[in-house]
């Protein structure tokens, strides 16, 4: 009678349709091949279905179906461990994102204001500073999430006026930079901006990978943090001050066709000294306010750091902007000095004109006086 129950119980159990999967997050739910279990509870009920009808069918006490059953349960391959998929696991996808804001930024106020989310700097460098916000409350982060440094929100400000958001969606991104807003200078009338991404990956077997518009590395740390921020920051803000040569060379580009057709411009000493110091402001601002050329104190440190800097600068082509940028600057330049020798030109034809307005009326007061001097003798 116990045999009878025994059979009857795995015979249900045998003709029970296959579970379905565990809903997500569930411990059997193992990634999306499922649990060891639930794959081998699967291929005995499919071997159930599959099996033949003599051996069905010749009752559950008989041996040839109970060794169907376990010949297939045994000849179930053991899946493999998606070792691909675990190692998409690990990796880390980072948004970043690139503003120009201003033209200055009062680092000092800033660092004031927000002293307690500053990280400390690990180099001399005084044009910038680096803020951590975390993303949990502060009683979360005191049971050690504050380990995880994916838990928190990088930004990183420059003096010159641009800003590097890390880890931050794009509707959270205004909030920030509202924080930095209040410290600006120097407004521009558009505010430009750059995405780019990192992706951390434990399991490369290099230091780093670039891709477009992303880069993956081994491994992210705040100075890694530093190190793409001043690329990004540096591409960003020479993007505005190219436009502004751009809109020097269309301006006197326009005064040369007009020279062409009528042999004359226009333009007053006024407004020329105005492009001069324009231009001047613009070399002096990308060579010194940007460091494009200064040492990276931790790149110089680090090969790691030194191998991501030359590649973020190659791959935003900073040398080869610069270049483009220094020679239109030479055809504003040249431009200027021969506008400026046209008006020396025309002030020294002015000013002969007035000599010669003065000797001829000293002349005919000379005449006057001898002519009167004449008619009184007489």
């Amino acid at each position: 009678m116990g045999r009878l129950r025994a059979c009857c119980s795995l015979r249900r159990l045998l003709v029970t349709p296959p579970p379905q999967a565990p809903p997500p997050g569930h411990p059997l739910a193992r990634g999306p091949h499922g649990s060891p279990f639930s794959r081998l509870f699967s291929s005995v009920s499919a071997a159930a279905v599959v099996a033949p009808h003599d051996a069905r069918d010749s009752g559950f006490g008989g041996s040839a179906y109970w060794a169907w059953i376990r010949a297939a349960a045994e000849a179930a391959p053991a899946p493999a461990p998606p070792q691909e998929d675990e190692d998409e696991g690990l990796a880390r996808y980072i948004p970043v994102k690139a503003y120009f804001l201003s033209t200055s930024i009062d680092l000092k106020s800033m660092q004031a204001d927000h002293g307690s989310d500053i990280v400390p700097p690990s180099t001399r460098s005084l044009n910038y500073i680096a803020l951590r916000y975390s993303e949990f409350p502060a009683e979360i982060m005191d049971i050690g999430v504050k380990d995880n440094r994916f838990c928190y929100r990088y930004v990183v400000v420059f003096q010159y006026g641009s800003a590097v958001l890390f880890n931050i969606a794009d509707h959270e991104a205004e909030y920030y930079l509202d924080i930095i807003r209040k410290h600006a200078s120097g407004w521009l009338p558009e505010m430009r901006k750059d995405d780019y991404a990192v992706v951390e990956k434990p399991s490369l077997t290099t230091w780093m990978k670039g891709g477009l518009d992303y880069i993956v590395l081994k491994s992210l740390d705040t100075d890694g943090i530093r190190i793409i921020s001043s690329v990004l920051g540096q591409s960003i803000a020479l993007d505005h001050y190219i436009r502004q040569v751009d809109d020097m060379v269309e301006e006197f580009t326009e005064i040369n066709r007009v020279m062409e057709k009528t042999g004359n411009f226009t333009m007053k000493r006024k407004k020329l000294f105005q492009l001069v110091g324009k231009a001047n402001s613009n070399l002096a601002d990308v060579i010194i306010r940007l460091g494009l050329f200064d040492r990276s104190e931790i790149a110089w440190k680090n090969a790691n750091y030194a191998q991501i800097l030359e590649y973020l600068r190659e791959e935003y082509e900073l040398n080869q902007r610069f270049g483009s940028l220094d020679f239109k600057l030479k055809f504003v330049e040249h431009n200027i000095h021969f506008l400026q020798e046209v008006l020396q030109n025309r002030r020294s034809d002015l000013l002969e004109w007035g000599v010669i307005i003065l000797l001829t009326i000293e002349i005919a007061i000379s005449l006057y006086e001898i002519v009167k001097d004449s008619n009184m003798i007489s």
